[in-house]
């Protein structure tokens, strides 16, 4: 099997010896993103809401480098900090990016550095 790694100008820059992304076997495999702005690498302001909307834009642009877009998202594992507290603003966020059929999904509460949510996902690139 062949891979493809991604390495974007308009995503965070990896924070350690990683991709962007994989393009291996028809899907795109993101690395997990945090709440960075790709220009001034800072965490953006405000609560998980704001914080799920720029992971998710970071997301956004690594699986469209690969051909996808977000409906061809089959599988999105998300991590928050405060799991209970902030549940239903990142999902409110998340439908945002989303529409049916929804992409299996796995939410976790995870100790994080310095940030409420970080995202990962794997998308099915279309058929050439």
């Amino acid at each position: 099997m062949t891979k493809k790694a991604l390495l974007l100008d308009d995503a965070p820059k990896p924070a350690g010896p990683y991709s962007h992304g994989i393009v291996a076997g028809g899907f795109v495999f993101t690395a997990g993103f945090g709440p960075q702005d790709p220009a001034t690498g800072a965490v953006v302001d405000g609560g998980v809401y704001e914080q799920t909307r720029q992971v998710l834009r970071n997301v956004r642009s690594v699986v469209e480098a690969a051909g996808a877009s977000m409906a061809d998202v089959v599988k999105v594992t998300a991590h928050l900090q405060h799991l209970h507290r902030d549940f239903a603003e990142y999902n409110r966020a998340y439908a945002e990016f989303f529409t049916e059929p929804y992409p299996v999904r796995t939410t976790v509460g995870s100790e994080l550095a310095d940030i409420l949510v970080e995202i990962d996902v794997v998308a099915k690139l279309p058929e050439a």
